[in-house]
């Protein structure tokens, strides 16, 4: 099975790139994202790539978008190779690409957690505090809040790290106005995806939205969710049936890799140790599984996948 990690020459402007997308011009307001099978760990990208993950990102991405459109608009315009100059019809690029307008972006990251894991335990059981708001005494590992919770972050750049802050400093960064949509959006589009997920056997335990500002015909700013949505990567995935309070489950992400690097001696810094195989092959498995079983369709009909369907 065939894997990308360096997205090839397309005949458009480079504007960025990230650990796992690249961005280019691709004219009149429109940006081109290329979802890459690049993979990090520990913010530190590795050198092996897995296995068509960056399909499954946009497929996951442009399905939420649909999804979320009951409450917010989103910047994607197509997913097709149609849609772009021939240049850039790659056939390596299928499924693996969103045609998007440019939105204004917002400098914060809108996190919302539905339950206490991660870094929000690791605070928990320090302090008895998630974001250093106060919350119910007692509570166990991967414990379910009583509310979502939204928990902003800064947006670092590649390899630092982001920091939370307060819903006042996230005010003073956008302004209060733009801060109430942004926590209001956040809380639904989370507990339209929770709902979902657990129709479909899965916790939707926290996750990570990409909000920004695109005018309307009017000239009006709206709000839209953009960049990727409810993916492996932007979100803490469990299956129910591995969920017991006190422990964390598995997610359905990149958990092997994590899991067998905290088996090396290596100090979480470039360059990464190799991946096994086997390690490479089960986080591909995982990735493929959260998007048949969550989103309830099939990969291998997704575009670029083997035996796919024509991009429409």
């Amino acid at each position: 099975m065939s894997s990308l990690s360096v997205i090839p020459e397309l005949g458009l402007p480079h504007v960025h790139s990230g650990k796992v997308r690249d961005l280019f011009d691709a004219g009149q307001g429109q940006l081109l994202m290329v979802a890459s099978d690049r993979l990090s760990a520990f913010d530190v990208v590795m050198n092996e790539a897995v296995p068509n993950k960056g399909r499954v990102l946009t497929a996951m991405s442009a399905f939420w978008f649909d999804e979320l459109s009951e409450i917010i608009g989103n910047h994607l315009i197509s997913t097709s190779l149609d849609s772009l100059p021939p240049s850039a019809q790659l056939p390596e690029l299928a499924g693996r690409i969103m045609l998007c307008r440019r939105a204004e972006m917002l400098p914060i990251e809108c996190i919302v957690r539905g339950f206490v894991a991660g870094s929000a335990w690791k605070e928990y059981s320090q302090n008895g505090t998630v974001h250093s708001m106060a919350v119910p005494a007692g509570l166990t590992e991967a414990a379910r809040l009583d509310e979502p919770m939204f928990t902003p972050s800064t947006k670092a750049a590649v390899g630092d790290h982001d920091e939370n802050i307060s819903f006042d400093a996230a005010v003073e960064l956008i302004g209060g106005d733009l801060a109430e949509q942004a926590r209001s959006l956040s809380l639904q589009m989370y507990s339209l995806a929770a709902a979902k997920a657990e129709a479909a056997g899965f916790f939707l335990a926290d996750t990570k939205f990409e909000l920004g500002l695109i005018a309307d015909s009017s000239g009006k700013k709206n709000l839209v969710v953009a960049d990727e949505v409810l993916t492996p990567d932007s979100s803490r995935f469990w299956l129910m049936e591995d969920w017991h309070p006190g422990s964390t489950p598995q997610g359905f992400d990149k958990q092997p890799v994590r899991d067998f690097l905290e088996t090396l001696i290596w100090n979480k810094t470039p360059p990464p140790p190799a991946l096994p195989p086997a390690v490479v092959q089960a986080t591909a498995d995982r990735y493929q599984q959260a998007y048949e079983q969550i989103c309830g369709l099939a990969f291998e009909d997704w575009p670029g996948v083997t035996g796919a369907i024509p991009s429409v």
